[in-house]
């Protein structure tokens, strides 16, 4: 009914819709960039679902007997890109280093801490309901083999590892995962910078050191690993020459199983040779008001937001 940018988005229903019917009749969606006014703005009755809470919001909200927490996302994969892999100077080049770097990360601990657990450490870069998925484990959290990696590959007393870019917002996820590779020996300095400028640089290929990274784009394994894997990559900054023709290979292919024979070898050589660090699907808390029976989070799994809305229900009065 009404967009204004930056601010809010007015919907109404539309009662002839095929499906059914939605029962609310009207959606504001309000644009809130602060996770703790999002939350303030539900204790007060603002608004009746508060999106991608963090930790302290979300763990405020549980002391609130009017209010409840829902978990949404999955589509994105949180992962450590190594762009100076590519570059036989530098460290990272070695694959034990890059071993290294995943035995010294706690996922597990890392979910617990930026997402009260929810989110799902995996060592796929594609969420494990996409089509063609290799289900893969998580990188061991292990550093003590981390430490012993790294003393074999000539750094027994740790490196400077350059510069680690959170993707925003994830910057506190970011300081976490440099303290878990300074414990082993991996210094790092930590770079904050805005999205937009962030996404331009990451594109622009102009960032150097290690990234946490993320990409929440639909479609299958093939969709989702192309830009990061593939010599034409957006955000690739080098392929394996065996693994670019996989994938122009699967490409063509009209066989299905054989499709996904080369999608899960592709993705196996990749974990192999540790070119990435998945750490997890991406699930956070948001904050559910009195008055919401159904806030239809999950009802689409992975889907982030509440969907489909014709699924948004009010408690009756």
């Amino acid at each position: 009914m009404s967009h204004t940018p930056g601010i809010e988005l007015v919907l109404e229903a539309f009662e002839g819709y095929w499906r059914k019917v939605p029962p609310v009749k009207r959606l504001v969606l309000k644009s809130v960039p602060e996770p703790t006014t999002r939350a303030a703005m539900l204790k007060n009755g603002e608004v009746d679902v508060a999106y991608m809470l963090d930790t302290t919001a979300a763990q405020q909200l549980t002391r609130d007997p009017n209010l409840r927490l829902g978990f949404s996302g999955a589509i994105g994969v949180h992962y450590l890109d190594f762009f100076d892999q590519w570059d036989p100077k530098s460290p990272w080049h070695d694959r034990r280093v890059r071993l290294a770097a995943n035995h010294a990360v706690d996922r597990k601990g890392l979910s617990e801490v930026e997402t009260l657990g929810a989110s799902r450490p995996t060592g796929s870069m594609a969420p494990r309901a996409f089509e063609f998925t290799l289900a893969l484990p998580p990188y061991a959290y292990d550093p003590a083999r981390a430490k012993t990696l790294l003393a074999e590959a000539g750094y027994p007393n740790g490196f400077d590892g350059g510069d680690f870019y959170p993707y925003p917002p994830y910057w506190s996820a970011g300081e976490t995962v440099i303290g878990y590779f300074g414990a082993v020996g991996i210094r790092m300095k930590l770079r904050t910078m805005e999205r937009a400028a962030f996404q331009q640089a990451w594109a622009g290929k102009k960032l150097h050191g290690v990234c946490l990274c993320t990409m929440a784009n639909f479609g299958n394994a093939a969709t989702r690993i192309v830009n990061a894997v593939t010599t034409e990559g957006t955000y690739a900054r080098g392929a394996d020459a065996d693994v670019d023709t996989l994938f122009r290979q699967q490409a063509r292919e009209p066989d299905k199983k054989k499709r996904e024979a080369m999608l899960h070898q592709i993705q196996q050589l990749l974990y192999d040779r540790v070119r990435f660090g998945p750490l997890y699907e991406f699930v956070w808390p948001s904050g559910i008001g009195p008055r919401v029976a159904e806030s239809a989070l999950m009802l689409i799994d992975p889907y982030p937001w509440s969907a489909p809305y014709e699924e948004v229900r009010l408690k009756a009065k």
